[in-house]
């Protein structure tokens, strides 16, 4: 196992441990928050950054990673008198904001990830004590959120975050299975508290999902891919970050192939080939580490593991919970937060909130 210098007492898992990086975590969020309510700026740029049209792509990432940082409060802190302010100013962000996101250019489309992952904060609002006011707001815009997602859909089924072929009004960009993954669970996540999702569009991104899942259970970058299926990045390890989501996304869409085997073998994968993912960590420029892996996958990556466990038998679990949090508690910076990819100043924002929502999977 290949790890980074950072990674010490790695034995330091128990549940006071988790609770107290939990607790850190969370005020890192508290003490960054914007003040309009959301989190993340376009600002510390560095000299290589990803392709982001003003200023369509920054609404974009901050609405993201508003709604990630809000779920990982009302995950971690609902109760907590001294985030009451915190969750209800992103409450209000979200609201006030989400309806109008639209993509940057016909051919930046991160807007995908914002209603996906807004879909995910309004659902956990709805089921919280920060649901009740303006409840009926909060359905017509998740509602709305499900709307854009078929808006934005690919032609071929499933959903990317570029469209380099004609860039027309239906995305013609190939469909990218972890993306596939981030809206189907966050639709499942909607349909489960009684919202209805269009069957054809659900019915479709899971196709396009199977069509890019390899006998190994690995999992293609993107369909772009499906002629080169021994690129590194297709392999066991390079999908190391993918697998999780894909199968998760699979298996509460009632894909019975989905077993707690299968499970099993990709989080002991994730446990046992996880400095792949931890090279590619904190390095700047996507795609640069070991089997083309980015950095920005490393807690997204942890994160959906986190919820593969929770589908295992209860007595399959703790031994995974105690081995994830294993991993993340170390990495915790001095000030709290987790990253893993410079982007602008978004990446300790994000990184927090994946990393929060994975340990509290990893409590007793």
């Amino acid at each position: 196992m290949l790890f980074s210098e950072e990674k010490t007492d790695a034995n330091k898992t128990s549940e006071n441990a988790i609770s107290i990086a939990i607790a850190r975590g969370s005020n890192f969020l508290l003490k960054n928050q914007n003040k309009d309510g959301s989190w993340g700026t376009p600002q510390q740029t560095k000299g290589l950054n990803i392709y982001a049209p003003i200023p369509g792509a920054h609404r974009a990432f901050r609405l993201a990673v508003t709604a990630l940082s809000l779920s990982a409060l009302l995950d971690n802190q609902e109760n907590n008198p001294l985030y009451k302010e915190t969750i209800l100013n992103a409450k209000e962000y979200l609201i006030e904001n989400l309806p109008d996101l639209r993509r940057a250019t016909p051919m930046a489309i991160y807007n995908v990830w914002s209603h996906a992952y807004g879909i995910q904060a309004l659902v956990n609002l709805l089921n919280s004590s920060f649901g009740k006011d303006g409840e009926q707001k909060i359905k017509e815009i998740i509602v709305q959120q499900i709307s854009m997602l078929e808006k934005y859909e690919s032609i071929d089924g499933g959903w990317g975050y570029y469209d380099f072929n004609a860039q027309t009004k239906q995305p013609s960009g190939s469909s990218i299975s972890f993306v596939n993954a981030t809206c189907l669970v966050a639709l499942k996540q909607a349909e489960d508290v009684g919202f209805t999702i269009p069957s054809k569009m659900a019915s479709k991104a899971l196709d396009a999902i199977r069509r890019q899942r390899l006998p190994d259970h690995s999992y293609l970058y993107g369909e772009y891919l499906k002629y080169r299926p021994r690129r590194g990045i297709n392999r066991p390890a390079g999908s190391l970050g993918r697998s999780h989501a894909c199968n998760l996304a699979l298996q509460v869409w009632g894909d019975q192939t989905v077993t707690d085997k299968i499970h099993k073998l990709c989080l002991d994968r994730l446990i046992e080939r996880n400095g792949w993912l931890d090279m590619a960590r904190k390095r700047p420029i996507p795609h640069e580490s070991w089997f083309a892996i980015a950095g920005y996958f490393f807690y997204y990556g942890h994160l959906y593991a986190s919820l593969c466990i929770e589908k295992l038998p209860i007595t399959d679990q703790p031994s995974y919970k105690e081995k994830l949090a294993e991993i993340l508690i170390p990495l915790q910076e001095k000030d709290g937060s987790w990253w893993d990819f410079p982007f602008y100043n978004y990446h300790q924002q994000y990184g927090t909130a994946m990393a929060l929502i994975s340990l509290k999977r990893c409590l007793p």
